[in-house]
């Protein structure tokens, strides 16, 4: 039984897989009383320097009393976390509330809805709480004590505890630098030959800093490990020369790996030591490898995959790459099956790649790693692969390679520094090779394909760290089909495909739509230099193709300059000279040259011998980049790209592509991922405003949030509404239209009041009290904001207006009481838009702008960007949209007040990320007039919190 009578509820959300500082992974979750002989073990196990650092005296063992405090907790007052690998403890941290005398906090509290305690009726919780490590000596130096305090102290926080105390002998650096480190707000003494430690646990933004850069030296080293091993088995080579295994053994060594090769297979006769013909050890079963073993890929059936499991856990495997298929592509018991396997290979440390993965490549000369089913080892270069499609990643390896004798060759302009496919990436996923790519030196672009994203807020929170380095380029599959594809265990998003792609870009994610644009993007992001604005100069050999071109550029929203034809006629010298010209001509960022094939002896090789030349001219990294657009000359780009592998210091290799859309597509992305890099490096600013009541704000929220019994209603008598919809994930409550316009209002959102009109005298009344003209509008859900039914009456200058109007709404929509009749003052005229926040619970809360009506609605024409937004990110919102020249004073209008505009947006944004409470907020129409704007309609849905996963401790998903 894991919980006694005197103890509550076991607190299964506790539990957590995490990376260590050297890639390996633990368990860690909360002690129990079955733990008591898993205690007893570890800390025999443990030296007797780390027991004395721990109760500052001689202490070789634990007494049953010891054993019994160390193992039964409260979950509240008492907490007891372990960090485990296999099924033994390798470190444990506990806390005790105490009270400020430093002595044990004994309150009795009440039982809280939550299972938690709350203090009894006039008496303070205690909100300090003591705190101590034991790390067993084997596993000191990984980081196990970092990993252990992120989650004791948001074990903390969820107890009400707001500060630690530790105290810690001098001698034991060790532990004093893992609290030091932490970036806690701290206060440090000295006294009786102890060092006493105080922090506050609020996360700061060291903390948080210091929390990211761990899970990211963490992650990244655990896929660093993946990808360059020293020994590899591949567990099910076949004795046949067919075969997964066998054939993922011969490419190893085909490739040229530079460590040591295993095979293994349980049929494998008794005397069979040597696999022939490839020389290789054959063994029988893993154990009976006398050396360590780094990876292991895995072939064998599905059945037989936890055995092999078992035997790498035992043997110290670092990691596993599984081919094997029949997992959550097939079913749901398929699903169970991955899952296990998850659960299995962290018990034990390991990473999984997979299952039903394509494969790893590694290209470093040091390393040379295929263990892959591509039948080659790509040509090294600058390119991260990572997809998630075995099929992709097939077509993407095999066409690179083939490409390099015509079209924009990767394997000869830039090449392959790792590649990943992960299949359903139960374990490793993109997010972990974000982390590696980040500061890998020998990777220049990442190139992603993406069918899911498990976790978006931390994928965008990746991907623009990364990409503020170097560029990230995705594209994603299964984007309509409204769930992720079968085998990929991940949580669901409601997000739009045209949301998750503004999203995207606003992390910096060059997003494109097709694999071919994903390796025009690639190439020549890793061959150019990034262009410093968008204008374009255009030259070659054909009037046509250059016109071609410049409409390209046109439709992509570049500058192009007057194409430069050299008539039919160019020499290669001619082309040489005009491209020198253009490269130093200051009206130009970048260069596009077009050749169609000539009459006469000119050869492909010397045209781009002299095209290479003149890029170059200035010094290997020119300052702005080349494309070269060529019809039918298959040579050229061989010839442009050279002749493979990495090239020759002071060689420059120049991109060709077989159509200018094609070429113009790339480099307009390069732009725009250029002209991001830039404002990047000055990141906008969430402004202050002083009249922003966010006190009262809260204060309101809680009230609102409070069932109705125990508060007896809302302010305005009216209350807040359920959604109805019976889903106790989603207890919202939708607010009445005062409680919205109150909740806005604290955030300086004022709403046009709005009058009930229940029936023509209450309209003419209400009108009285608002001042002629007015409006007149239904409130019904199916109604509102229908101006095409004609169901909104405007300008209404007098009661006779005003009852005229009513009389035909009633007779041509139906009775007042189904209407839902209001009476609103005018607003000066001006331009419709629609403002909206919601929460989404992968990627956190988003806000979303538009223009009213057919534009936002049938068109789509809707921007969005990630909360908080900042006073740059607004500015690009509103221009961001297609109809966006209509704000701006469109075929003569006057402009109307963006500044006014930009700063509802900004204190919309502010209010649902200081309350994540606040799930959803429209603002229909708000109408931006000359000057001023006017929120005519408002609603708002209230409720508790999802969890903020981005902020807690650093965890692996959970399975």
């Amino acid at each position: 039984m894991r919980n006694p009578p005197d103890q509550h509820a076991y607190p299964t959300h506790w539990e957590a897989d995490v990376v260590l500082r050297d890639g390996g992974t633990a368990q860690i979750r909360p002690i129990t009383p079955d733990d008591a002989q898993r205690l007893i073990s570890f800390y025999e196990r443990v030296s007797d320097e780390s027991k004395y650092y721990r109760f500052f005296a001689p202490y070789p063992r634990l007494s049953d009393r010891d054993v019994h405090r160390f193992t039964h907790h409260d979950y509240v007052d008492r907490v007891g976390l372990a960090a485990i690998v296999g099924d033994e403890f390798i470190a444990t941290v506990r806390f005790d509330r105490i009270d400020s005398r430093g002595m044990p906090a004994h309150s009795t509290p009440a039982t809280a809805p939550d299972g938690g305690r709350t203090a009894p009726s006039g008496a303070a919780l205690a909100d300090e709480a003591e705190v101590a490590f034991l790390v067993q000596d084997a596993h000191q130096g990984r980081g196990v004590a970092s990993a252990l305090l992120e989650h004791i102290a948001a074990v903390a926080r969820e107890r009400a505890i707001r500060r630690f105390a530790a105290e810690v002998l001098p001698a034991n650096t060790k532990m004093i630098k893992v609290f030091t480190d932490a970036g806690y707000t701290q206060k440090r003494s000295f006294e009786d030959g102890v060092v006493r430690l105080e922090f506050d646990l609020e996360p700061t933004d060291r903390s948080l800093a210091v929390m990211r850069a761990r899970e990211q030296r963490a992650e990244a080293r655990s896929v660093q490990r993946l990808l360059a091993p020293g020994s590899v088995a591949v567990i099910g080579t076949s004795r046949s020369s067919g075969g997964v295994g066998r054939t993922v053994l011969r490419n190893l060594l085909d490739g040229g790996f530079t460590g040591r090769v295993h095979a293994v297979n349980h049929a494998f006769p008794d005397d069979l030591t040597r696999l022939e013909p490839e020389g290789v050890p054959a063994h029988r079963s893993l154990r009976a490898i006398a050396v360590p073993v780094d990876l292991a890929v895995v072939a064998v059936p599905a059945e037989r995959v936890p055995d092999v499991v078992a035997e790498c856990g035992d043997h110290g495997v670092q990691g596993l790459v599984v081919l094997s298929a029949g997992y959550a592509e097939s079913g749901r018991e398929g699903r169970d099956r991955q899952r296990d396997l998850v659960r299995q290979a962290r018990t034990y440390g390991m990473r999984v790649i997979g299952p039903n993965a394509f494969g790893v490549i590694n290209t470093a000369e040091g390393v040379r790693l295929n263990a892959s089913l591509s039948p080659q080892l790509p040509n090294p270069g600058r390119l991260g692969l990572f997809t998630q499609s075995g099929a992709i990643g097939i077509a993407l390896l095999s066409g690179l390679h083939r490409r390099g004798a015509g079209l924009a060759s990767l394997a000869g302009i830039a090449g392959i520094s790792t590649f990943v496919s992960a299949g359903n990436r139960a374990d490793v996923s993109g997010n972990d090779l974000l982390q590696y790519w980040y500061d890998d030196p020998r990777t220049d672009v990442v190139l992603m394909y993406l069918e899911s994203i498990g976790n978006p807020r931390k994928f965008t929170r990746l991907a623009r760290r990364t990409a503020a380095v170097k560029p990230v380029v995705v594209v994603k599959g299964a984007r309509h089909s409204g769930s992720a594809p079968t085998g990929h265990a991940v949580p669901t998003t409601r997000i739009p495909d045209a949301t998750v792609s503004d999203l995207l870009r606003q992390a910096g994610v060059i997003r494109v739509e097709t694999v071919t644009e994903l390796a025009d993007a690639g190439v020549l992001l890793a061959s150019q230099p990034l262009p410093a604005g968008p204008r374009v100069a255009i030259l070659g050999n054909s009037e046509s193709l250059g016109l071609l071109t410049y409409d390209a550029c046109l439709t992509e929203g570049l500058s192009p300059l007057p194409p430069r034809d050299l008539t039919t006629a160019a020499t290669p010298d001619d082309f040489r000279r005009a491209l020198t010209e253009a490269l130093a001509d200051d009206a130009c960022d970048a260069v596009v040259v077009t050749a169609i094939p000539w009459v006469g002896d000119a050869r492909a090789d010397a045209l781009a011998a002299a095209v290479r030349e003149a890029a170059q001219a200035s010094g290997p990294t020119p300052a702005k980049p080349v494309a070269v657009v060529h019809l039918e000359i298959q040579e050229l780009a061989a010839a442009l790209a050279g002749t493979g592998g990495e090239p020759a210091p002071g060689t420059r290799r120049i991109p060709a592509y077989p159509a200018a859309e094609r070429a113009v597509r790339a480099l307009a992305e390069a732009v725009r991922y250029a002209r991001w890099r830039q404002e990047a490096a000055e990141p906008g600013r969430v402004p202050e405003y002083d009249d922003i009541d966010e006190a009262g704000a809260a204060a309101d929220i809680q009230v609102l949030l409070t069932p109705a019994d125990d508060t007896g209603g809302t302010g305005d008598g009216t209350g807040g509404t359920g959604t109805g919809t019976g889903d106790d994930t989603d207890p919202g409550v939708e607010l009445s239209p005062g409680d919205t316009q109150r909740l806005l209002a604290r955030y300086g959102v004022s709403v046009l009041p709005a009058l009930p009109a229940p029936d023509p005298d209450t309209a003419v009344r209400a009108a009285g009290r608002l001042g002629f003209p007015v409006a007149l509008k239904p409130t019904a859900a199916h109604l509102r904001h229908r101006t095409d039914l004609g169901g909104v009456r405007l300008e209404l200058g007098s009661e006779a207006e005003l009852r005229r109007a009513y009389a035909e709404l009633t007779d041509y929509l139906g009775r007042p009481e189904e209407l839902g009749l209001v009476v609103q003052r005018m607003a000066p005229r001006g331009v419709d838009t629609v403002v909206r926040a919601a929460i989404d619970p992968a990627a956190g809360a988003v806000l979303s702008f538009g223009l009213a009506g057919a534009p936002s609605e049938l068109l789509g024409d809707t921007a969005h960007s990630l909360v908080p937004v900042t006073g740059r990110d607004a500015a690009e919102l509103i221009r961001s949209i297609r109809t966006a020249p209509l704000l701006f004073g469109w075929r003569g209008s006057k402009p109307v007040d963006t500044a006014a505009l930009e700063e509802l947006l900004l204190r919309v944004s502010r209010l649902v990320d200081d309350h994540p409470e606040v799930v959803a907020v429209d603002l229909e129409p708000v109408v931006v007039a000359q000057q001023g704007l006017s929120v005519l309609g408002a609603s708002a849905r209230l409720a508790p919190p999802p969890p903020r996963t981005d902020l807690g401790p650093r965890h692996m998903p959970a399975y």
